[in-house]
């Protein structure tokens, strides 16, 4: 099982502060690695500062207030 199976919101955190860089807008699918892979490409395509900021950012799930303010 995968850490992101059955995960509805995922989204790119900052690694130092942990805090929510962006929500990313389609439904998770695939395994681990691909899923990573594709919410980093979607999150690089938005911007042109975003290669910066991936350098110091992983794809995490959401919390439960995240949630709540993302929906």
């Amino acid at each position: 099982m995968g850490k992101f199976e059955g995960i509805h919101k995922i989204g790119l955190r900052n690694k130092e502060t942990k805090k929510l860089i962006a929500v990313y807008p389609k439904k998770a699918e695939g395994t681990d690695t691909e899923i990573e892979k594709k919410v980093k490409d979607w999150y690089y395509s938005t911007s042109c500062s975003a290669e910066d900021i991936l350098l110091n950012a992983y794809v995490d799930f959401l919390t439960e207030d995240e949630l709540k303010s993302n929906k």
